[in-house]
């Protein structure tokens, strides 16, 4: 698993690698669970209202980047669970990002994505995309020189070669060049934290997700709504069925804004509970009809701003023994703040985008969530959501998935199961099947030109504000331990360098 995030990190740069961070769902062989936090956290000088008037800054620059926490995942990983040596996980990465790899499709999708000029104008930029002063195309070679020496020091020195000496000076150096506040202390004082996951239990099976920061409350709110529906895998109802899984879905997007890092917010695992719970999935099925939506009001009572975010790389892995990690790293939107330290080759992340601004509505004017406003040292909420299913029978691993793709995450995650759990597919067919997304605000349903148009038809009649999409906008892995004991193993489709393996 470390190794295979390393590795992602050097050819996957443009959504994930060391300048970020995410979060590790572990099962243990006993059937014990661990939530990994290391995500990125504001500064030490971040406030409230830096970005008011400025939302612009949040994006792209140096006051864009939060305090990376992937390497120091990784370490808790190697050191906990792990048998290798340490430099034995990173040497892959080191060789692929020194001896360089093929530009393939999709990472020349990236290089196309909106204004990435700077990839052959800005020089620390143009050492890897445009060494010859034309930007590389597909089929060239790409080599990350700076990143493979950067590694290799990792490799030797471990991860505080990172989080302090000349790393983090170049560090904090390029991130104030671009107007940041990121510190040499901000770095030296990071550490993971171990949160609690999330349990419930779903026709025969245990769901464990992971708490606020992350949105794996939302997912299983709406799956413990969804579990309430006994015909819910038939397909000759998949039309209706998919309704109630939009609604299911918008009561979660409703409840989403009060959430946000625990260790700032009073009684937030009190809520996650109570969003858990049967009584509330019971309540928000009551107010769900088979004829029609509702008002937005009536799933999102506060008119919370939903936000968006894109970007970030998932790792589904399981082994003989039953130990199962579900993990999701990013650097938030696509190349992250703009920021490449010209030193050591680091893509540093915009992570303080996905942190609330006061005063600040969105396109359609509601209100962003206090719950998860700017405080220095606190976590952005996520929309990561990684999901481990096990027997209730006999506690053994059945199941394990999760997903890229941002604020869509959610949906992903919450399909690939339902398609699994209720409707009894296997994981290839799971994970290549048309999906929705819906995140309440703004009022549309997103559908991938695969859906069947007579469902289409159906939705629209009831209400839904039906917007087509390519696929492609989330990237799924999944893990399934079938009943004789070996594993089937899947990618997401529209993922080209992605891929599922058995060994």
């Amino acid at each position: 698993m470390v190794a295979t995030v390393f590795c992602v990190g050097v050819i996957g740069m443009y959504h994930s690698g060391i300048g970020g961070g995410g979060f590790a769902l572990i099962r243990s062989p006993n059937g014990t669970y661990d939530f990994v936090d290391f995500r990125e956290v504001a500064p030490a000088a971040a406030y409230e209202d830096m970005f008011v008037n400025d939302i612009e800054s949040s994006l792209h620059g140096g006051n864009s980047t939060a305090v990376p926490g992937e390497l120091r995942g990784l370490e808790y990983l190697s050191k906990t669970y792990g048998r290798l040596p340490w430099k034995h996980l990173v040497q892959p990465a080191i060789n692929v990002a020194r001896n360089g790899f093929p530009v393939g499709a999709d990472l020349l999708r990236y290089m196309d994505y909106g204004d990435t000029d700077f990839l052959y104008k800005d020089p620390a930029w143009a050492q890897d995309f445009a060494p010859n002063g034309t930007r590389l195309g597909a089929g060239d070679t790409i080599t990350r020189r700076r990143y493979a020496n950067t590694l290799h020091t990792i490799a030797k020195k471990g991860v505080a070669a990172f989080y302090s000496g000349n790393i983090a000076r170049s560090t904090v150096t390029a991130v104030q060049k671009a107007g940041g506040i990121l510190s040499l202390d901000d770095l030296a004082s990071y550490s993971v934290k171990i949160r609690e996951p999330l349990t419930i239990t779903y026709r025969g099976f245990k769901l464990t997700g992971c708490e606020a920061p992350s949105s794996g409350a939302v997912t299983l709110s709406a799956l413990k709504l969804i579990e309430r529906y006994g015909d819910i895998g038939r397909e000759e109802l998949l039309n209706l069925s998919t309704h109630r899984i939009i609604e299911a879905v918008k009561f979660g997007y409703g409840m989403r804004p009060n959430l946000g890092d625990p260790y700032f917010l009073n009684h937030t695992r009190e809520y996650q509970e109570e969003m858990i719970s049967a009584k509330t999935a019971a309540e928000n099925q009551a107010k769900i009809s088979d004829l029609h939506t509702l008002n937005s009001s009536e799933y999102d009572p506060k008119a919370f701003q939903s936000l968006d975010d894109d970007g970030t790389s998932h790792i589904t892995v399981a082994d003989d023994d039953g130990m199962v990690i579900s993990l999701t790293t990013t650097i938030n939107n696509p190349w992250g703040s703009y920021i490449i330290v010209p030193e050591t080759g680091i893509i540093l992340n915009n992570q303080m985008n996905d942190f609330s601004v006061p005063g600040t509505s969105n396109g359609f004017g509601y209100v962003p969530a206090p719950a998860n406003f700017i405080r220095p040292g606190k976590t952005p909420l996520s929309s990561m959501s990684p999901i481990i299913v096990d027997h209730l029978s006999n506690s053994s691993f059945y199941f394990a998935t999760g997903s890229a793709g941002g604020s869509r995450i959610i949906t992903a995650v919450l399909q690939i199961l339902w398609n699994v759990l209720d409707r009894g597919m296997n994981t290839s067919a799971a994970l290549s099947t048309p999906r929705f997304h819906d995140q309440l605000i703004p009022n549309q349903t997103l559908f991938e030109y695969a859906y069947d148009n007579s469902t289409i038809e159906f939705l629209a009649q009831r209400g839904h504000n039906v917007t087509w999409v390519a696929p492609g906008a989330t990237e799924a892995e999944a893990v399934r331990r079938l009943s004789n004991g070996s594993f089937e193993a899947a990618a997401d489709p529209n993922l080209i360098d992605g891929a599922g393996f058995t060994i």
